[in-house]
């Protein structure tokens, strides 16, 4: 698994995710959470964003552009930041990741096969496998992940890298949404909260 030393591994990316047809309607209750996010200290921001994405870039940025007037607004500045991420920022990222893994709850033989795919993925292009499944059922979730698995590792590694920032873009918008619900469920979060914060996606 690729974890960066700073903190554990962030939660599996394939537990629950909104639609990603949902992001066209946002939850107005998502309005406090980013209200309270673009409250944040700057210090606060960053590290939160840090848990979003691993590009300390990305982070700065993001954090440095707030206020954000709607969750749109703030998606499309992340998505703005990821597709201007260097060679750099997207290897620093990417090292911070921890390769998608199924629910403890799936098939015995699907998690035994995601572990060896796993394994085999690492090691030809040396970091973990991201992938964004938000919008798909869990009952599909076991043969979206080993399909796309296999398909990618046929790819050459330029073509996977450039992939992979893709799907991390993706999964950035996919924590930022979880992040302004997790900031509307809490009355502030404090230090220790922030650190504990583990997005999903």
């Amino acid at each position: 698994m690729a974890v960066h030393p700073r903190r554990a591994p962030r939660s599996p990316p394939l537990s629950s995710h909104l639609p990603a047809q949902a992001r066209g309607c946002p939850d107005p209750s998502h309005g406090s959470g980013l209200a309270r996010f673009n409250t944040l200290s700057p210090e606060a921001a960053h590290a939160v964003l840090l848990q979003c994405c691993g590009s300390r870039r990305w982070a700065h940025r993001m954090a440095t552009h707030r206020p954000y007037p709607n969750p749109d607004a703030l998606l499309a500045a992340a998505d703005e930041a990821s597709y201007d991420l260097s060679q750099a920022d997207l290897t620093e990222a990417l090292a911070v990741e921890s390769s998608a893994e199924l629910d403890h709850g799936a098939p015995y033989a699907a998690l035994l096969a995601l572990d060896a795919a796993h394994a085999e993925y690492e090691r030809k292009f040396g970091h973990a496998f991201v992938i964004s499944l938000a919008g798909h059922p869990p009952e599909e979730q076991a043969d979206q992940l080993l399909g796309a698995i296999r398909r990618r590792m046929t790819h050459e590694v330029d073509e996977e890298r450039s992939i992979s920032a893709d799907e991390l873009r993706r999964v950035a918008q996919d924590r930022l949404w979880d992040l302004t619900r997790w900031l509307t469920s809490t009355d502030g979060p404090t230090a220790t909260e922030i650190g504990l914060f583990a997005p999903v996606g």
